[in-house]
């Protein structure tokens, strides 16, 4: 029962609410009062007229209050879900709630419309999703039946509590009344299942493909839903396919598909997004600017970011902060630097996200005193309290810049406990900086908080190989075999045309595979020649030497620039996104392969940008 999923909650609900100290405790009660009404009627219309034309404070509402009593409307249903609606619109629901289940309240005059209008109220209420459920749990206490207009609220309020489970029994309740194939009903399952991961969208699309008819919203949810799952294949299909079934989008449409080609680094689908907009007169609201921004910074052209900021009207500090963190993953700290002290005097207030990117920036750039500065401004200037995310960032500065005793001080004074993920950049400062013994012995100690985690094993099997510690290296390779675990591998994604290739490392599925196969042993052949020299100690399995060399060859970048070089003109530049941190031995052979071929190769990682031209990448080796 769905009742006993959210009991919890009913506490959220509020019986004494805050109200000014000058109100007695009485005036909430609407008890039924003693006066007659002559024309019930009559008095019904002045009470609902008072409420739409002067009803706008609270003190107002509470002569109104009166005057319902003076009128004998407290068991009037329709006056008090008015009241409801006025309570919600004042931002006083939990007054409202106050009144509506006092003890002494009138059960009776319960329905489907009152509750409908409190449950909307909690859940367009930030931080009240949880109460918008409960209520809906109350409402089924009281016996009142819902209606289709109950339930897209109770499942909009399910999308932002984040309990697994909630939404799917919610889902049951309306199945059992038999709301399920009402289209508004249907659209709000869609948007709810589409906030949650991976599996969740696999429930929208189920809904999604037993609906008959699919309006704009319909395709927008299940756009959105798959753009918010970082399924950018997926949700870029769907939206071809609501352009062949001739439903133009609308800005929020627009906006998911932008978030699609962010995460799939479909650089030329968002330029052809951004003329259709504009040939189409789509409306361009700051959100789908905002949405541009981000989509350029993360696709590799921040200088075209910078100008569609540059043509924003009114940008906000969404606006801001997406292209502070676009320079920030590019590289380019002193600009982000300027960007955040403009954003500043133009009178926005950094948040949060303004400073990760901000410290990011100095992190990726090896601004080590400009960093510091700027933690230490959060709180001084700006009354921020950093969060875990601001620590992890002044740690992976101290450890990318070779400071890591520094930032292993920095980690024992931090006011809360460091995550497994600032362990992590830790180690990674110890692996790169030759403190490698230090490395072990944290790596060792995270394996033993986190032993199904299969990172800390690859972290620690490059230590090993860095100390030529062969049979340690091997022995992690067999502890990862016995407790199930696999290297997560290695994808790539490039942009042709209107397609987007995704290669996996010893994948042999393209249909291209013999050629690639073949430009990637020409590859290998000029890298040699050019004097370049594999790391074979970043290979995980144990294999000789020419394996680990062919294995290091196939990882998935090599593959997509091969497949780059084989089809698109000579002399343009390669785009592509990478699912994990590239290897150091693919980072040194691209700049190789860079100068051997003319091109200019933009790679996205987990991390950041690398842009290889001529020999040179634009993080100066410091990534």
């Amino acid at each position: 029962m769905l009742l006993r999923s959210i009991k919890p909650t009913f506490r959220l609900i509020r019986t004494s609410p805050p109200v000014p100290a000058s109100i007695p405790p009485s005036s909430i009660s609407l008890a039924p009062h003693s006066s007659t009404v002559v024309n019930p009627r009559g008095a019904e219309q002045r009470c609902l007229a008072l409420f739409q034309q002067s009803c706008d404070t609270f003190p107002k509402l509470l002569q109104l209050q009166a005057q319902i009593l003076k009128l004998g409307l407290a068991n009037n249903p329709l006056v008090l879900t008015k009241l409801a609606s006025t309570c919600s619109e004042l931002k006083l629901i939990d007054y409202a709630c106050a009144i509506l289940f006092a003890p002494d309240a009138d059960t009776s005059l319960y329905d489907a419309f009152l509750f409908n209008t409190i449950i909307r109220a909690y859940a367009q209420t930030s931080g009240s999703k949880e109460v918008a459920v409960a209520v809906y749990g109350l409402m089924r206490v009281f016996d009142v039946l819902p209606n289709k207009f109950t339930f897209p609220f109770v499942l909009k309020a399910s999308a932002g509590v984040g309990e697994a489970g909630l939404g799917r029994a919610v889902h049951g309740q309306l199945v059992k009344f038999g709301f399920a194939g009402d289209a508004h009903v249907d659209n709000t399952l869609i948007h709810m299942y589409g906030s949650g991961g991976d599996e969740d969208v696999e429930a929208a699309r189920k809904v999604f493909d037993e609906m008959s008819d699919w309006s704009l919203v319909t395709w927008s949810a299940m756009i959105g839903g798959y753009a918010r799952a970082g399924r950018g294949l997926e949700a870029v299909e769907v939206f071809r396919a609501m352009q062949t079934a001739g439903v133009r989008p609308d800005d929020v449409t627009m906006v998911s598909v932008l978030s699609a080609c962010s995460e799939l680094g479909a650089i030329e689908l968002g330029k052809w997004v951004e003329s259709y907009v504009e040939k189409e007169g789509i409306r361009e609201s700051l959100e789908l600017r905002n949405a541009l921004i981000d989509m350029f910074a993360k696709c590799g052209d921040v200088d075209r970011a910078v100008r569609a900021f540059r043509s924003t009207q009114g940008p906000n500090i969404m606006s801001w902060t997406s292209l502070i963190v676009g320079m920030a993953m590019h590289g380019r700290g002193e600009e982000a630097i300027s960007l955040f002290e403009e954003m500043v005097r133009a009178g926005f207030a950094p948040d949060d996200v303004a400073f990760t990117g901000l410290l990011s920036a100095c992190s990726h750039s090896g601004l080590v005193n400009k960093g510091r500065r700027y933690f230490a401004s959060m709180t001084q200037d700006f009354g921020l309290v950093p969060k875990i995310e601001h620590y992890g960032c002044v740690v992976d500065l101290l450890s990318r810049a070779g400071l890591v005793d520094q930032a292993i001080r920095f980690v024992q004074e931090m006011p809360i406990e460091p995550n497994p993920i600032i362990l992590r950049t830790l180690i990674n400062g110890c692996r790169v900086h030759g403190q490698l013994q230090l490395g072990e012995t944290i790596t060792s100690q995270l394996i033993n908080s986190e032993p199904m985690q299969e990172t800390n094993y690859i972290l620690l099997s490059y230590i090993y190989g860095k100390m030529s510690h062969w049979e340690r290296k091997t022995n992690i390779r067999q502890a990862m075999e016995e407790k199930g675990m696999k290297k997560t591998p290695g994808s790539t994604k490039i942009e042709l045309g209107d397609e987007i290739h995704e290669f996996v490392s010893g994948d042999k599925s393209h249909r291209q595979y013999h050629k690639i196969n073949e430009m990637v042993d020409e590859m290998g052949r000029e890298m040699r020649r050019a004097g370049f020299a594999p790391t074979t100690t970043e290979v995980l399995l144990d294999i000789d030497e020419e394996d680990k060399e062919d294995a290091l060859n196939r990882h998935s970048e090599k593959l997509a620039i091969a497949f780059a070089l084989l089809n698109t003109p000579p002399g343009t530049s390669i785009r592509m996104v990478k699912n994990l941190r590239v290897c150091g031995n693919c980072h040194s052979a691209t700049k190789f392969i860079s100068n051997i071929y003319n091109r200019e190769i933009i790679v996205r990682d987990r991390k950041r940008f690398h842009h290889f031209k001529d020999g040179v990448c634009s993080c100066n080796d410091f990534w």
